[in-house]
């Protein structure tokens, strides 16, 4: 397995690119998009000059590494003769299942299609598929060059097969792979997402404020990151939609969005991609943001 396509150059997409290309993969990337491609190449270069200060890589890994990745926008051309494709494109389930398709009509039959999903049915994808054996989750955190952790979901007919040899490919990107089953939000973000909602919620009904909630989760659960800011950094569009999925999945009302955080994806403030949502990005101080007049 040396061919590696990943479809969609966002965030994920050119941090499993990145990881890829460091481990002697050729890899293809993929997006419709010919200014995301280019965005991708400069802040995977960026990326490995961080690693390069800090003496993890050398400019000579980086300058192989980005020599092994080819940028495509033509899906046909990009998953040629690939031996893993490993989608990671927006969190839209109608989106996955197209694309899904389309890979399973383009790519050989021996290749093996993953998806980076956080939080959507990997038999649901696989049942685009006829080879829904050869379907697997292959869930990376980010920033993907420096969590270690991978979920590898297996789908209700994933072979045994596909899931050794997906977590045997993630141990040798130095990950840590962990083998899960196909339930609405896997394990990650079936824990993570609650305990996010449930601190907005908390900041809706004015108990705390943003900056005192996040401290206390910081101070005293020794959390790197406190909730609502790990909500900005994640994207609150996407910390919606995993909830959705959840609370879809399992018909449980403890999934349910807070009402604030559907108002703040439908304003458009989605944390620090669109420059605020629970802390304003816009003018490099870090400050809160929410108004007092959109707690209930």
């Amino acid at each position: 397995m040396r061919k590696v396509a990943v479809i969609g150059a966002g965030t994920m997409g050119n941090g499993i690119a990145h990881v890829f290309a460091l481990k002697g993969y050729e890899v293809r990337l993929v997006d419709i998009s010919t200014d995301q491609l280019q965005r991708a190449m400069k802040t995977i270069a960026q990326n490995m000059d961080r690693q390069i200060n800090k003496q993890i890589i050398t400019e000579k890994d980086k300058e192989s590494a980005l020599a092994r990745i080819r940028t495509f926008n033509v899906l046909s051309e990009g998953v040629a003769n690939a031996d893993l494709v490993v989608e990671a494109a927006t969190e839209h389930l109608e989106t996955k299942l197209k694309i899904f398709a389309e890979l399973d009509r383009l790519t050989p039959p021996s290749c093996l299609l993953a998806t980076n999903t956080s939080s959507i049915s990997i038999t649901r994808i696989a049942a685009a598929t006829g080879r829904a054996d050869r379907v697997i989750g292959m869930h990376f955190m980010n920033p993907v060059p420096v969590m270690k952790l991978v979920e590898v979901i297996r789908g209700y007919a994933t072979s045994d097969s596909t899931t050794q040899t997906v977590m045997e490919l993630a141990r040798q990107l130095d990950k840590v792979p962990v083998e899960v089953n196909d339930y609405p939000g896997f394990v990650a973000n079936r824990i993570l997402m609650p305990m996010i909602n449930e601190a907005i919620y908390a900041l809706y009904e004015g108990v705390a404020g943003v900056k005192e909630i996040d401290t206390v989760m910081k101070l005293g659960t020794a959390h790197p990151m406190g909730p609502l800011e790990l909500a900005d950094f994640i994207g609150l569009d996407v910390c919606m939609a995993i909830l959705q999925v959840m609370y879809e999945g399992f018909g449980n009302p403890k999934y349910a969005p807070c009402p604030l955080l559907v108002n703040m994806v439908t304003a458009g403030h989605l944390g620090r991609k669109s420059g605020s949502g629970f802390y304003d990005y816009r003018t490099g101080a870090k400050e809160p943001f929410v108004a007092e007049r959109f707690r209930k």
